[in-house]
């Protein structure tokens, strides 16, 4: 049976998901204060007539869909590997404001300016694939 220790490292991990929940914190605001801009009342998640709302929407939507994948990735990823996680975590992490400004135009194709996330969530789903390989003494 494998055993797990943490090294001391994995506090960058643990930053790392912190920061996460800032950069979270930042989406919403931003959905906030578009919603008083456009003058888009609670509950409406989405504005008929009101494309450009809907983009700061959608971005802080978007965002919330793939973080339970991301939290689990970084943190399966930073048992065993924890610095490469957290530079993967907080490429992942920046790619979303990157994503978000870009949705912000009021052009969604301008949302593919995050697209580079994706070599953030690759490294960690690779990190987290080699760690259960080494746990079943597979590598």
């Amino acid at each position: 049976m494998a055993t797990v220790t943490l090294s001391a490292d994995f506090a960058y991990v643990m930053l790392t998901g912190v920061a996460s929940v800032f950069m979270l914190g930042y989406l919403a605001e931003r959905v906030a204060i578009a919603r008083k801009t456009h003058k888009v009342e609670y509950p409406t998640m989405y504005s008929p007539d009101n494309m450009l709302f809907n983009c700061f929407q959608r971005a802080h939507q978007n965002t919330l869909e793939n973080y339970p994948q991301f939290l689990m990735l970084l943190f399966l990823a930073g048992i065993g590997f924890p610095r490469a996680a957290s530079v993967c975590g907080l490429v992942w992490i920046v790619s979303r404001f990157s994503y978000a400004h870009g949705y912000y135009t009021g052009e969604p194709a301008k949302r593919l300016r995050g697209v580079y996330g994706y070599i953030g969530l690759l490294g960690l789903l690779g990190l987290s694939i080699t760690n259960a390989l080494r746990l079943l003494e597979i590598v």
